[in-house]
């Protein structure tokens, strides 16, 4: 009996070690990335700047890490898996990425949830791919999550991740630098780890800068205050390089709801509560900058899905949260989001054309 209570102790004693070495390895490996950092830019455009009253078109497209294909659910939507189903399957998803942005044919290219090196990717560096698959465009890359070894879920952890948002131009980028964007210090912080958005200055032919910016707002945040910091920090920021007499092209995924309603123009199920889809604050936008409108198309077409379950066209929960902001002097001639049926990401790409006045 002492014996087996000693065995039994022993094993209680090491288990509790475990949990110690392994709460104190994520606390003292967190650190946040100091903000405004310049950040490299990769130059292969041949173009040195752009001209106002010419059409350019732009794309926006969260990949969700090459993961999700249309049968996938996530454990933090209500769905149930964590990281990719396989090594090739992301490759492959990553490929019809590139694939359809080719098609689309942008002059600037924004991707978010861009893995470098994650567990939840299968070790894909999706950088190197994209990179590699748009020679002749300039890129600036900006790491916005990077975790510790998350040993969550426990029976299927998500593990370690380096990620971030992409930007890439067919022009010369003069500089890039990435601002970082404030999170819930709580500990939640170690699930949203590095938020921020990155600006980019493209020179403009009348010697200003289109000053493109690529976001991606974090999604399951619950302290309001720290939303409303967020979108501000954003909102200051492209508010000044408006006053400068530049010009203001934000795009990106906002995670708040860009439709007065997404679940009456899609005609979600109301039965079931999706908290985390709150509206975009576009009464707080300064006087000079707005939301860019969709062009009117006979089916209204969503540019994300929730996790909690397949994909099912008129049955899942889908919303309008990926989209572009402009300032007063950028001229919105045509925007759609591209129907791709989240084949290759839980969300659709939108595409933008605009002109410089």
């Amino acid at each position: 009996m002492k014996k087996n209570l000693k065995i039994l102790l022993g094993i209680v004693v090491v288990a509790v070690a475990a949990i110690l070495a392994y709460v104190g390895y994520v606390y003292f490996s967190y650190s946040r990335i100091k903000d405004q950092v310049s950040l490299e830019v990769v130059q292969q455009a041949k173009k040195e700047m752009i001209t106002t009253n010419k059409e350019y078109k732009i794309t926006t497209f969260n990949i969700g890490y090459g993961s999700y294909t249309p049968d996938y659910t996530f454990f933090m939507d209500g769905g149930k898996q964590s990281k990719a189903v396989s090594k090739e399957s992301v490759v492959k998803n990553i490929s019809g990425v590139i694939d359809t942005t080719k098609k689309l044919a942008p002059d600037f290219a924004l991707f978010q949830e861009v893995d470098e090196k994650a567990t939840r990717s299968r070790g894909v560096n999706e950088v190197k791919q994209i990179n590699q698959s748009f020679s002749n465009y300039t890129s600036a890359f900006a790491v916005n999550y990077d975790s510790a070894f998350l040993m969550y879920p426990v029976l299927d952890p998500i593990g370690k991740s380096t990620s971030g948002i992409l930007t890439l131009s067919n022009t010369a980028i003069e500089a890039s630098t990435r601002y970082s964007l404030p999170i819930e210090t709580n500990f939640n912080k170690f699930f949203d780890l590095d938020r921020a958005f990155t600006v980019s200055q493209i020179p403009v032919e009348n010697g200003k800068y289109l000053m493109l910016y690529n976001v991606h707002l974090s999604a399951y945040i619950k302290d309001q205050k720290i939303q409303k910091e967020q979108v501000h920090k954003l909102f200051d920021h492209m508010e000044q390089e408006y006053k400068k007499g530049n010009y203001v092209v934000c795009g990106g995924d906002f995670n708040h709801d860009l439709l007065p309603s997404s679940t009456e123009t899609f005609q979600n199920d109301t039965t079931e509560e999706y908290t985390w889809l709150q509206p975009f604050p576009k009464a707080e936008l300064p006087k000079n900058l707005n939301v860019a409108e969709l062009s009117a198309t006979t089916e209204p077409i969503p540019s994300v899905r929730n996790l909690d379950k397949p994909y099912e066209k008129g049955t899942s929960f889908v919303a309008l949260i990926d989209g572009f902001i402009v300032s007063d002097n950028v001229k919105n001639l045509d925007g759609k989001v591209i129907d791709k049926a989240f084949k290759n990401s839980d969300h659709n790409p939108v595409e933008m054309t605009f002109k410089l006045k």
